[in-house]
């Protein structure tokens, strides 16, 4: 978890040297339940059926890219997308609206990606840019409007397609541990002889 809102103008990516700045760490049955709990951990709303989810990934990264962003379409979560990633998607029957860039004017009759991110319907973004895109300046400021209005930001393919199997697999009521709103919630479900600390003991 790193605080980009707080650094006002900085690009909300995170380089090698920064990749391990403000790490969460969880306990779970797997992997996908522990990933999802240290995702909830920050302060991160999960995406309700019917949130829409915002998609913009290079060339390089569409074909692992596109099992997760069919994943989030059978979940119910309504899918946005720019130029060349919603003909992708939308070639290979996931069903995307298409976004225009925020520096496109040549698309005045589409909606603006940076414009569909402010009205609040958006409660995921998911922006997978290479370094060889010709669109770093829109890629930027897709980036730094999630950050600015928090909404949760991927920019990580291998993070993408976890993201989409935990949220498949929580929705398919797979991770029980996720249920209690907190862990003092947790605790006094817990049977006695579940416990792993005596009754009256703090665990």
């Amino acid at each position: 978890m790193f605080s980009f809102a707080r650094l006002r103008g900085a690009d909300p990516t995170l380089g090698v040297e920064m990749a391990s700045t403000g790490e969460v760490a969880c306990f779970g049955a797997d992997a996908h339940e522990a990933f999802l709990k240290a995702y909830l951990s920050t302060n991160t709303k999960l995406p309700k059926k019917g949130d829409a989810v915002l998609l913009s990934f290079a060339a390089p990264y569409a074909h692992r890219a596109l099992a997760p962003a069919y994943q989030l379409y059978e979940l119910g979560y309504r899918l946005y997308a720019t130029q060349n990633t919603a003909d992708y998607l939308n070639q290979r029957s996931v069903p995307c609206e298409k976004v225009a860039f925020p520096t496109d004017e040549s698309t005045q009759d589409a909606l603006d990606a940076a414009e569909v991110l402010k009205d609040g319907s958006v409660r995921l973004v998911v922006n997978l840019h290479s370094p060889e895109s010709q669109r770093l300046a829109d890629n930027y400021l897709i980036r730094r409007t999630a950050a600015d209005y928090h909404i949760a930001l991927i920019t990580n393919t291998q993070l993408f397609e976890t993201l989409a199997i935990a949220l498949a697999r929580h929705n398919h009521g797979d991770f029980l541990a996720l249920k209690p709103a907190s862990l003092f919630h947790h605790y006094k479900m817990e049977k006695n002889e579940d416990a792993w600390t005596d009754v009256d003991e703090f665990h």
